[in-house]
């Protein structure tokens, strides 16, 4: 196996500790000698042993080995002891990595390592390892926002719903299932007060995966009112939820208060979100409708775009965004695709505002 290869399985390694690692990011490790895999491992809890501590318990005989990680190795004594310690013990000959770790409390892993006379890369994969880990890269540098990732399912002509307002069902069954294991990565789940009074979404997490803590359910709304018999409103006990309304310069709140539900109220949108990162809410997984996407969007407020495309023209319907200011071809942002795949008679494509591992 080349570390290219083995670069691949840390991270198909990582990505099981989706929903259960957060706020720490999901890493994997290869253990090569000869170029073939001896050991492997990942963060597989939060709290639990890091990725290469699995890997070298796994390992007969790690010395001498090539140990493949897509982040930095740790240097601080935390819940688990430093990676890089542990490495440095059992005597491997070469550490490569993806990207450096920008959380200052562990980086530092890879000068230490050079230091102990290990042989050091940095950069392989780095985008791919980017891409899986967005959400804690983006928390290390971003204080004042949450990352905010928009999941939106339409036909091909680009509606979210037909001309009759129905949305169920415009994906498929694997979709679905999909996005139950896309929601347990997320510390809040979100969605505008149009799309909770017409689709009546409970936004709870019932797939595979069963996350560490349950997502934070969101309802944005500017005029307050709120159907009572929302089943997001009378199922409190299942998971956090929480109002946010956005008042106005007026600062006049309308909704009446709801027993077991937070409610935050803010003067504009761009204020709520600077709320919610205030309230230890990191990640934000919207998920409708279209007017609200348009004006999270419209703010630059969106970092991720998850589009689940299904093989199917309406013609006419709910469009996908609301109105939004145009932008010339030439000042046009470009988005950095990161995933392209098939789900069932689907389609998925996720784009990225920017990738920010370092080297």
């Amino acid at each position: 196996m080349t570390e290219r290869e083995a670069m691949q399985l840390c991270l198909e390694l990582a990505r099981r500790g989706w929903g259960r690692v957060a706020p720490n990011p999901m890493v994997g490790a290869v253990l090569l000698n000869d170029n073939e895999v001896i050991a492997s491992g990942y963060h597989e809890e939060f709290g639990g042993p890091h990725a290469e501590i699995k890997a070298l318990q796994a390992a007969a005989d790690p010395q001498g080995s090539v140990c493949v990680v897509n982040l930095e190795p740790c240097t601080h004594q935390g819940k688990s002891p430093p990676c890089t310690e542990a490495l440095i013990k059992v005597g491997v000959s070469r550490v490569v990595v993806a990207g450096s770790d920008p959380n200052p409390t562990a980086a530092g892993g890879l000068r230490v390592l050079e230091e102990a006379g290990i042989e050091v890369e940095v950069g392989l994969m780095r985008d791919e390892a980017a891409a899986l880990n967005s959400p804690f890269l983006w928390n290390q540098t971003r204080t004042d926002v949450p990352f905010v990732a928009l999941k939106l399912a339409t036909s091909v002509d680009g509606f979210i719903a037909d001309s009759d307002g129905r949305s169920r069902w415009i994906s498929g069954e694997q979709s679905r299932e999909w996005v139950q294991w896309l929601r347990a990565g997320f510390d809040a789940i979100a969605v505008g007060r149009q799309t909770a009074e017409s689709d009546d979404p409970e936004l709870a997490v019932r797939g595979d995966v069963v996350p560490r803590k349950h997502p934070t359910r969101l309802v944005f709304t500017k005029s307050g009112k709120l159907r009572p018999n929302l089943r997001i409103l009378s199922s409190v006990a299942a998971a956090p939820t929480k109002i946010v309304e956005v008042v106005g310069p007026a600062g006049q709140r309308n909704l009446d208060p709801v027993d077991g539900i937070d409610v935050i109220s803010t003067e504009t949108l761009l204020s709520a979100f600077h709320r919610l990162r205030e309230l230890d809410i990191g990640s934000v997984l919207v998920e409708g409708g279209g007017r609200f996407a348009a004006e999270l969007l419209g703010l630059n407020l969106i970092d991720r775009f998850y589009w689940v495309q299904a093989p199917i023209l309406l013609g006419r319907g709910v469009p996908a965004f609301g109105k939004r200011a145009g932008t010339a071809l030439s000042e046009v942002e470009n988005w950095v695709v990161t995933e392209r795949r098939a789900l069932g008679k689907d389609t998925l494509l996720v784009l990225d505002r920017a990738l920010c591992l370092q080297v």
